[in-house]
């Protein structure tokens, strides 16, 4: 799918409604053509990915309409279990991690991912309620569940994982493997030099860089990435981007790491993450703060270990368009970027 916008026709668009009429966020009126993408069905569509933390375009391309297909599961509709190599996705699957956590059960973030951790889980909670422990939740495992009800709380099974993930990282980052991405942009040319510049100063440090991408935008895109990061056992990930909007007037630097935006879960260690490599770019640049945000993009979600994305500026935006071409402003974002990924890394003393 190359992405569905105002404007178009066509059964694609139909079911695109459709799936937006079940989850509430658009009226399923008589006297509307079902196929056609008109104002209405746009601004649906950005309701929905303002809601779920995904770039808001109003275009339906292949996250936004996967994100879709996974907000049409409730748990219960069907039988999950763990497929190494094709993750089960979707929002049944983040409220069975969610349930498991507030039991106390390890699954990892709550990405809505069935992966390795939520199988194992899943399994522990089967062997202690006295559900056959296969990992497969179905009927049995729902009426457990059930049974339990809402009554049980506690723990906090994310935090403490990350915790102890960040804890595992602090070694020092000569023997560490950090992706870099220079994210699918506007400007692939400055995210590939400042990639590229980040990459040598790692490497001089002892770290393995692995970039995503060339100079062209000859690689995947941010799920493969993610699944790239996850395959080879990274341990942080850096996706480095830059924007550009319409108005001249947007600028600045922002900074995201995995996160709800209407709050609850969201990976701590990538929030230590993100805050360290804003602080540090800040620190030796004169953009403007935009702060720090929590997104639910496929790289961020999809990825086991620390992941952040800084957007770099605005092309669009004269003044930011002069420093992202500038050399020397690619030298001190690689520097910030590189110091942030050495002082995370870095040994406690206590």
């Amino acid at each position: 799918m190359t992405g569905l916008r105002l404007g178009d026709e066509g059964a694609a668009v139909a079911e695109v409604r459709s799936r937006l009429v079940q989850l509430g966020l658009l009226d399923d009126a008589i006297d509307t053509d079902p196929s056609v993408f008109d104002a209405d069905l746009d601004r649906a569509v950005r309701a929905f990915q303002q809601e779920r933390g995904i770039t808001v375009d109003g275009i339906v391309g292949q996250s936004t309409f996967r994100r879709l297909d996974d907000a049409r599961w409730q748990l219960g509709d069907r039988v999950l279990s763990y497929v190494p190599g094709h993750l089960v996705s979707g929002d049944d699957v983040a409220e069975l991690q969610r349930r498991l956590t507030t039991l106390g059960f390890a699954t990892g973030r709550v990405d809505g991912l069935f992966g390795g951790q939520t199988d194992t889980a899943l399994r522990e909670f089967q062997k202690g309620v006295g559900v056959t422990a296969d990992g497969t939740c179905g009927p049995d495992t729902f009426r457990a569940f059930d049974r339990l009800g809402r009554a049980v709380s506690g723990g906090n099974a994310t935090s403490l994982r990350e915790h102890q993930t960040v804890s595992e990282l602090q070694t020092g980052v000569a023997d560490k493997v950090v992706v870099v991405d220079p994210g699918l942009t506007v400007s692939p040319e400055i995210s590939h030099a400042v990639a590229v510049r980040l990459e040598g100063r790692l490497a001089a440090l002892g770290t393995q860089v692995v970039l995503t991408r060339g100079a062209r935008a000859d690689r995947g895109d941010d799920s493969e990435n993610a699944l790239l990061a996850n395959d080879i056992g990274a341990h942080l990930v850096l996706s480095v981007t830059v924007d550009r909007v319409h108005s001249p007037n947007p600028n600045g630097l922002a900074t995201f790491y995995f996160g709800d935006p209407r709050g609850g879960t969201h990976s701590p260690s990538g929030l230590l993450l993100a805050e360290r490599v804003h602080e540090e770019v800040l620190g030796r640049t004169d953009l403007l703060d935009c702060r720090v945000h929590p997104r639910t993009w496929d790289l961020l979600r999809m990825t086991r270990m620390p992941a952040v994305r800084v957007v770099l500026g605005y092309a669009s935006n004269p003044a930011d368009a002069s420093r992202l071409t500038s050399t020397a402003f690619q030298d001190a974002v690689a520097e910030a970027l590189a110091a942030a990924v050495t002082g995370f890394c870095q040994p406690r003393t206590s």
